[in-house]
């Protein structure tokens, strides 16, 4: 069910507050996802931590395929130590930024021998201290490795949660990961940080996706802000005359060529009709409405 502004409400007429929203999220993603877990291979904390590294905006599948090898060449702290930036490119060169990760990688190896007697730290700050560690990386290795609740939020996270209606809109808008996660903390038990960070992850990677998502196998649309935004754009117009206009208003019927713009309620700027406004603007060439909706994109 949808209001007249646009927002969810659920079958008992209330409206979806962000922690209604989390609990039903969660209880539909767990009762669609078998195993919560993350998608990279690995056999211990240290190649975790690796993986992790390896997989900065690369894809899971990718960095599956060249771990094997690295994992041989290099099965252990002291073995990375020992190995300079030249002698680890060509074990990750096909993934992103090879030259600078196969550096953090040795600097790494270095650090958790000669500051960490070998064993990788354990707490957030300590994975931190290491390079190529970033905030993110860090919470995955110390949820995954060391079951400390951790919320990272990575793009799918950022998108499913700011799609669905976990975050806040307006000026407090969750424009940055860092953000998204201090939001979605205060709406998701800490508990359950580390097991929605799996879900939400393998709902945007499968269903939710950056383009294309599609809504209409997902199990989260009674509760998704996104698309009830969506089911409200206009129906597409049959029988446009494009040769009078690319952009035709369906408020004044009229065809026309320099659109005007207008910022709607949800700070989103539409295409507007010169002569009187209106953001019921088609284009001519396929019927289609010009009105997007706020998607979120990292």
């Amino acid at each position: 069910m949808t209001s007249s502004d646009g927002e969810r409400v659920a079958e008992d007429g209330r409206r979806w507050s962000r922690t209604r929203r989390a609990e039903f999220a969660l209880q539909q993603l767990r009762a669609e996802i078998d195993e919560p877990a993350t998608e990279l291979r690995y056999e211990s904390e240290y190649e975790l931590l690796v993986a992790v590294i390896l997989s900065a905006q690369c894809t899971d599948r990718r960095v599956n395929e060249v771990t094997p090898a690295f994992f041989e060449a290099f099965p252990t702290p002291r073995a990375l130590a020992a190995a300079t930036q030249e002698e680890i490119f060509p074990y990750v060169q096909s993934v992103t930024y090879p030259n600078n990760k196969a550096g953090y990688l040795a600097e790494m190896g270095r650090q958790v021998m000669e500051d960490f007697g070998g064993a990788l730290p354990e707490t957030i700050a300590g994975l931190r201290e290491l390079q190529g560690v970033g905030r993110k990386t860090a919470q995955v290795v110390a949820s995954v490795a060391f079951e400390i609740d951790a919320l990272p939020v990575d793009t799918h996270v950022f998108r499913v949660a700011n799609r669905l209606g976990l975050t806040k809109e307006g000026a407090e808008a969750a424009d940055t990961p860092r953000k998204v996660e201090r939001q979605i903390k205060r709406v998701i038990p800490k508990q359950d940080w580390g097991e929605a960070h799996h879900l939400l992850i393998l709902h945007g990677r499968y269903t939710c996706t950056a383009r294309n998502p599609d809504c209409p196998s997902c199990p989260l649309t009674p509760a998704c802000r996104y698309y009830a935004r969506k089911e409200r754009l206009p129906a597409p117009l049959d029988e446009l005359d494009a040769a009078r206009g690319p952009l035709f208003c369906n408020t004044c019927d009229r065809y026309f060529d320099a659109p005007a713009t207008h910022i709607d309620r949800y700070e989103q700027e539409q295409i507007a009709c010169p002569a009187c406004g209106s953001m019921q603007v088609f284009d001519t060439d396929d019927g289609e409405p010009t009105k997007t909706v706020p998607d979120y994109r990292v």
